[in-house]
């Protein structure tokens, strides 16, 4: 396993430890209000192109949400877009040309029924892929620093539980000298709200 690899498995599970652990700390003591986490998800994407210069294999991938702005409370749309919820995370690569990626950035959801949600998330990603190695049949990203796009819409099976279809990209917008490859992805990713 190469030292990227297992430096972002490291990561992967000092965060998933350091989530259980907070959130477990903070719905249970007697002295919270709220808790430190507004939401953590997990699961799996896949590259939605595969080929030469392309991604293969699924990405476990690991999001936790903080909600500092008040999103929660927010009633009109101003308030909606001036208050967003705070993500962060990191997806694993399961094979050699996949790209492993610490990110974060802003959130914003809105109900559509009482059930289902959308959500637009922006924000940057810090990756170990090649930049613009010729040997590599893996993506050719320019730069070391991402944008990070996505989309989701979910359904909340109560006020706790949530599952979404998220669809994920991630470029430098050619404002990295070098090949501008990217990053395009799409899977399933089960939600809890505390």
């Amino acid at each position: 396993m190469a030292l990227s690899s297992r430096f972002s498995v490291a990561v992967f599970w000092l965060l998933a430890t350091a989530v259980a652990l907070a959130s477990g700390i903070a719905t249970t003591s007697a002295h919270a209000e709220d808790p430190i986490f507004d939401e953590v998800r997990f699961g799996a994407t896949l590259p939605v192109a595969e080929g030469t210069h392309k991604e293969s294999g699924a990405f476990p991938s690991f999001t936790v949400f903080f909600d500092p702005l008040g999103a929660n409370n927010a009633s009109t749309l101003t308030e909606k877009i001036l208050r967003p919820r705070i993500h962060a995370g990191t997806s694993i690569a399961t094979s050699s040309n996949g790209v492993n990626q610490i990110y974060g950035g802003f959130s914003w959801d809105a109900d559509v029924t009482e059930r289902f949600f959308v959500e637009l998330g922006v924000g940057a990603t810090v990756h170990d892929g090649e930049l613009d190695g010729d040997d590599s049949d893996g993506a050719r990203l320019g730069c070391r620093l991402l944008f990070r796009e996505y989309a989701a819409v979910g359904y909340r099976f109560d006020a706790n539980w949530n599952l979404s279809a998220t669809i994920e990209h991630n470029s430098h917008a050619n404002l990295c000298d070098g090949p501008n490859g990217g990053l395009t992805r799409a899977g399933l990713m089960l939600g809890y709200k505390f």
